[in-house]
């Protein structure tokens, strides 16, 4: 089996309500993650892909549960998640990310494409 993609990603909360993104190449709405770069820090890449996918400057909270799974190459990838509240910014559609929305924890479990992301939001403390 093929090595362990290594990715970060961020809840990002605002008055209650948490930012889910849609992804075009996929058509699916996600939480903002990406894979590592080569010598970041899971905690850098995190707030890296939170800004680039949704344009927001975030502040990191405590780290979330992990998820793993099987990736669209059939990779095995782990992602780990952080609670983060926006600084600064605003979103702008991109090549990467066409939507962004605003939702409750409750809207993102029926939005969200993927249930691993679903039951992430299970641990919120909102």
């Amino acid at each position: 089996m093929s090595e362990e993609i290594q990715a970060a990603g961020g809840i990002l909360v605002r008055d209650g309500r948490v930012a889910i993104v849609h992804r075009p190449r996929y058509d699916d709405w996600t939480l903002p993650k990406g894979k590592l770069e080569p010598g970041e820090e899971s905690e850098q890449a995190a707030l890296r892909e939170v800004w680039e996918e949704t344009g927001f400057r975030a502040r990191l909270g405590r780290e979330l549960p992990s998820t793993s799974y099987i990736d669209h190459k059939d990779r095995p990838k782990r992602v780990r998640y952080w609670l983060m509240e926006p600084e600064s910014g605003d979103f702008a559609p991109n090549d990467e990310v066409d939507e962004l929305r605003w939702v409750t924890p409750e809207e993102a479990q029926e939005l969200l494409t993927h249930e691993r992301d679903g039951a992430l939001l299970r641990e919120l403390p909102i």
